[in-house]
C-alpha cells in the first residue's frame, strides 16, 4: 500500500513570515497547551491539591520533547485529540496522572486557541502599524506633487499624490485603532468546566475565590486583563466573527490602495517596482503587470470570505457547546492570519518599491487641466454675476464639446479659448487671461489637501507614537514569500 500524501497549506507555506507560522504550527500548540496545563498544576498545588513538586518538574523537563507521531497513534484509538495529548505527555513525562485536573478539553483548547489568536493578532497589529507609517511618510513625500485626481475613474479635480496616501492612511488608522481595541480588551474564556459551572474544579480545590484566584492568575500568565464571567463549555463564537470581519476591514484598507496602484499604473504614472530578473508574462515579453497589488486584493477577496464562515458560526452552537464549528475554525482562523501577514508584507514591499513617473503625471494633469478646472471656473463665474446653473450648463456644454473633439480627432485643447469667446463670459468681463491665469495657478486647486496631509501626520504620530517609536525598518524578505 502506497504512503499517504500530505499537502502543505499553500497560504503558509507560500505567503506567510515565519513568525505566524511558528505560531500556527502543530508544535506550537502543543508547547502552549502544556505550558497552560504545567501553569495551572503549580497553581492547584497552591490552592492545596496533592500534587507533589517533583511531579510538576517531571512535566516541565519533558514540555518540549513532542512526539507528533505518537500522539495520532493514540487519537486513531482514542477518537479525542485533548485525551491523545494528555497521554502522550504522561508517557514522555513519565510522571503521575496530575495534568487535566478539574477540566474539560475545552477548558485547554478554548483557553489556548485565544491565547493563539491574541499573540497572532498582536503580531498583526503592528504590522499594519508600520504599512501605516509608511503610507504617512510617503503622504509627506508627496505633498507637492500635484496630479488628476478621479471619481469614477474620470478625471475630476487637482489633488497632491500625497493626498492619497493620506486618504488611505485615515482608513487605516480608523480600523487599527478598532483593530486594537479588540487585542486589549479580548477576555479569556477562563476555567469553566464543561457547562461553564466550574463543578468540578470547585470540588477539587474546594472554593470559589480560590477558581477566582487561578483564572486571574492563568489570564495573567497570558496576557489577559479580562475573564469571562459567564459561559457555556464554549466561548461564543461571534467572538471569532468579529475578528473575521475587523481582518478583513484591515485586509480592504490595503485592497483600495492596491486598485488604486493598479489603475494608475495602467495610465504609466507609477510602478509597483519590477525587479531584475522578473517576468510579467510568457508570451507579451514587454509587460509590466502589477502582481503584487492583484494579489493584495486577492488577499482581500479571501478574508471577506473567512469572514462570512465566521459569521456563519455564531449563534449556532446547540445550548451550552457543540463541536460543529470545529472544522470551519480550524480553517480560517489560522488561514486569517496568514491572509493577514501576506497583505501587511506585500503592502511594505510595494510602497517601499514604488516608482512614481512625475512627467507622465504632469503630462495628464497639463492635458486635463482646462477640464478639471471646471468647478473653479464655475465659482468664478458665479462671483461675476452669471447665475449658478446658467454657469453650470455654459461649462458643461463647451467641455464636453471638445472632450468628444479631443477623442474622435485629436489636436489642441480649446476650453479656454471657447470659453473666453462665449458671449455671456465676455458681458460678464472675464477675459481669456484671466481664465489662464486659473489654471496657470495650480495651488489654487489644492484646497486644504496640504493641511489635512500635515494634521494627519501629526494625529497619528500622537496615537501611536510608542509602536512608530518600536518600528523599525521591517527586515522581512518580501522575496522569501514569491
Amino acid at each position: 500500500m502506497t504512503q499517504k500524501k500530505t499537502n502543505q497549506n499553500i497560504l503558509s507555506s507560500r505567503y506567510a513570515s515565519e513568525q505566524i507560522n511558528n505560531l500556527f504550527s502543530e508544535e506550537s500548540k502543543i508547547l502552549l497547551e502544556r505550558e497552560f496545563w504545567i501553569e495551572l498544576m503549580k497553581l492547584q498545588k497552591e490552592s492545596g491539591v496533592n500534587i507533589p513538586q517533583e511531579e510538576i518538574t517531571k512535566f516541565e523537563n519533558a514540555k518540549n520533547k513532542i512526539d507528533l507521531k505518537e500522539i495520532r497513534d493514540i487519537e486513531k484509538v482514542t477518537k479525542h485529540d485533548v485525551k491523545a495529548k494528555i497521554e502522550s505527555f504522561v508517557n514522555t513525562a513519565c510522571a503521575d496522572e496530575h495534568i487535566h485536573k478539574g477540566l474539560t478539553s475545552r477548558d485547554l483548547t478554548d483557553n489556548v486557541e485565544q491565547i493563539i489568536i491574541k499573540k497572532a493578532s498582536e503580531i498583526i497589529l503592528k504590522k499594519y502599524i508600520s504599512v501605516l507609517k509608511k503610507l504617512l511618510e510617503k503622504s509627506k513625500q508627496y505633498k507637492q506633487l500635484i496630479m488628476v485626481a478621479r471619481t469614477h475613474n474620470q478625471p475630476a479635480q487637482p489633488t497632491v499624490l500625497g493626498k492619497k496616501f493620506s486618504m488611505w492612511a485615515q482608513e487605516l488608522t480608523f480600523h487599527i485603532k478598532d483593530f486594537e481595541r479588540f487585542v486589549h480588551t479580548l477576555p479569556l474564556r477562563g476555567i469553566k468546566g464543561a457547562v461553564g459551572t466550574q463543578v468540578d474544579m470547585k470540588s477539587l480545590v474546594g472554593c470559589e475565590n480560590k477558581i477566582k484566584k487561578i483564572e486571574t492568575s492563568i489570564a495573567n500568565h497570558f496576557g489577559f486583563e479580562q475573564i469571562m464571567n459567564s459561559v457555556g463549555q464554549v466561548y461564543p463564537r461571534s467572538f471569532d466573527a468579529a475578528l473575521a470581519s475587523k481582518l478583513a476591514a484591515l485586509g480592504s484598507c490595503c485592497a483600495n490602495i492596491a486598485k488604486s496602484i493598479r489603475l494608475m499604473s495602467g495610465k504609466e504614472l507609477l510602478s509597483e517596482g519590477f525587479s531584475k530578473g522578473q517576468v510579467g508574462s510568457s508570451a507579451m515579453p514587454h509587460k509590466m503587470n502589477t502582481r503584487s497589488c492583484e494579489r493584495i486584493c486577492g488577499f482581500s477577496k479571501l478574508l471577506k470570505m473567512y469572514s462570512q464562515g465566521a459569521l456563519s458560526l455564531a449563534g449556532d452552537q446547540w445550548e451550552e457547546g457543540d463541536v460543529s464549528c470545529s472544522v470551519v475554525r480550524r480553517v480560517i482562523i489560522p488561514d486569517m492570519f496568514y491572509v493577514s501577514d501576506g497583505i501587511c508584507t506585500t503592502t511594505e514591499h510595494i510602497l517601499n518599491n514604488l516608482t512614481v513617473f512625475k512627467n507622465k503625471i504632469k503630462e495628464e494633469l497639463d492635458k486635463n487641466l482646462p477640464f478639471i478646472a471646471s468647478s473653479k471656473f464655475l465659482m468664478e463665474f458665479v462671483k461675476a454675476g452669471i447665475g449658478r446653473e446658467h454657469a453650470h450648463e455654459l461649462i458643461k456644454e463647451v467641455a464636453v464639446k471638445e472632450a468628444l473633439r479631443l477623442r474622435n480627432y485629436g489636436g489642441e485643447n480649446k476650453v479656454i479659448e471657447q470659453l473666453a469667446n462665449n458671449k455671456k463670459i465676455i458681458r460678464a468681463g472675464i477675459t481669456k487671461e484671466e481664465l489662464l491665469q486659473i489654471i496657470n495657478d495650480k495651488e489654487q486647486f489644492l484646497g486644504s489637501a496640504q493641511t489635512q496631509i500635515k494634521e494627519l501626520n501629526s494625529q497619528c504620530r500622537e496615537q501611536f507614537k510608542e509602536y512608530f517609536d518600536e518600528i523599525k525598518n521591517n527586515k522581512e524578505s518580501y522575496e522569501d514569500i514569491l
